[in-house]
């Protein structure tokens, strides 16, 4: 009777170890690269919603920026048009403000950061495209008293933020304040504006309107 060989016994055993070994590792391995593995498909599904994102937000705030370009005033009309219509957009504010009591305090509050916004686009609108302009169309001396009533402007929204809200004496700084803007805002409107605007040829008048609006709109 044949005897069996231990050596070949012993080898079949370790191939059917090493057989056993070699798929748990193969599993495991394989296990391993579908929650670990970064290369597959999951990495260009997560890298396309993040560029989807940004750029659902970059929409997002340019649409918000010419919202806020037109209904500030900005990009209707000529320069001209734009500035008397973000004048009109001021008084509005000036008489929700003026329409409140003592007891208003948050709505005060509120409205004044509304009219500092407006009047700081607007004012650097006509400080970076505007006045400059007038000065080369030597309108210098205009130009310069137009400025220097900004820096009052300044001063007042200081002014308004620094003193109690709840006071008659606010609103009264308030309605000094629109005093001093309503005498400026009609000078322009009425006197300076027109004159520089007839010297204008159709090209300089579009120019300035589109260096104007692009200023406004890197503000809103």
């Amino acid at each position: 009777m044949a005897t069996k060989s231990p050596t070949k016994n012993n080898s079949t055993r370790s191939r059917r170890r090493n057989g056993t070994t070699s798929s748990s590792q193969s599993a495991s391995e394989g296990s391993s690269e579908g929650i670990f593995n970064w290369n597959n498909g999951s990495t260009g599904v997560i890298v396309g919603a993040a560029v989807a994102g940004a750029a659902v937000g970059i929409a997002a705030n340019m649409g918000r920026k010419l919202f806020m370009q037109f209904a500030s005033g900005g990009a209707t009309g000529d320069w001209c048009d734009a500035l008397k219509a973000e004048h009109a957009l001021t008084r509005g504010i000036f008489d929700k403000i003026e329409a409140t009591d003592d007891t208003q305090t948050t709505q005060r509050s509120a409205l004044l950061a509304k009219l500092k916004y407006a009047l700081t686009k607007h004012g650097l609108e006509e400080e970076l495209v505007i006045y400059p302009a007038l000065r080369q169309a030597n309108f210098v001396h205009d130009a310069d008293h137009l400025g220097d009533e900004h820096g009052y402007v300044k001063t007042y929204l200081y002014e308004l933020e620094t003193l109690p809200n709840d006071s008659p004496e606010w609103l009264a700084r308030v309605r000094d304040f629109r005093t001093m803007i309503e005498r400026h805002m009609i000078e322009e409107e009425q006197e300076i504006f027109p004159k520089f605007r007839e010297l204008l040829s159709p090209e300089q008048n579009a120019r300035i309107t589109s260096m104007m609006n692009k200023e406004g709109f890197k503000f809103a």
